[in-house]
């Protein structure tokens, strides 16, 4: 089936909606939220269901030795606390009963980003249910987007570089290109795009991604079946 970003984004517009203004907020919460919904999600972007393995929200945290790739921000990616979590592509909002401050100090030790900035900031009204304290995190990037908002490939390839090259130091074998292909295209996704990258960087990711397993450097490609 073609990938359809629009469409994708209309869906995970009405999932944020339906859960962020929920329906255990009053009528006049309900109201707030959803104005204040309208506003971060204009800044925030498309709703998305995990990121790419390179994006700044998911790879500003501990060092690991593991190979083992992120694609959502939790413990093993710096942050505590989180619960009851909405994902966009550049950033998420999530609702926890309390340890709010839990997740602004998660956020301040997260390691620094060469070509991002991550911030985050609590909210003063409920989302989810009324009793939460919501925290909106966000990555602003320092380079410009392409005009589809999605990430150029001059930035893609880099991060994805610097995600993927240092496995060869422990790897046994190297994983398709369909394999890796929801870790380096985040999801929703197509064959070659997603609402992170645009068809052509999708491209790019993939022929660079290929060039790297057939130099032999991971080890024999592992073939399925």
């Amino acid at each position: 089936m073609a990938f359809r970003a629009e469409e994708e984004q209309q869906r995970g517009r009405q999932k944020a909606v339906e859960y962020l203004a929920s329906k255990y907020l009053s009528p006049s919460q309900r109201e707030e939220g959803l104005q204040t919904l309208e506003t971060l999600m204009m800044k925030l972007g498309p709703v998305i269901d995990y990121y790419p393995s390179w994006h700044p929200l998911v790879s500003c945290g501990p060092e690991r030795s593991g190979t083992h790739p992120f694609t959502l921000p939790n413990h093993d990616t710096g942050y505590e606390g989180l619960d009851h979590t909405i994902y966009f592509r550049n950033g998420f909002i999530t609702c926890p009963y309390s340890g709010g401050d839990r997740i602004l100090k998660s956020v301040e030790n997260l390691r620094p980003h060469p070509v991002a900035s991550i911030s985050a900031e609590a909210l003063d009204i409920p989302l989810y249910a009324p009793n939460t304290k919501p925290i909106v995190v966000w990555c602003e990037w320092d380079r410009p987007m392409d005009r589809d908002g999605t990430v150029p490939k001059s930035i893609a390839t880099a991060l994805m570089l610097e995600e993927e090259v240092p496995g060869w130091r422990t790897s046994k074998v190297a994983e398709t290109w369909e394999t890796m292909r929801p870790y380096i295209l985040g999801r929703p996704r197509g064959s070659l795009s997603s609402l992170f990258v645009n068809q052509a960087t999708g491209q790019v990711l993939k022929n660079i991604y290929n060039a790297l397993i057939y130099t032999g450097m991971y080890g024999p490609i592992m073939v399925d079946g």
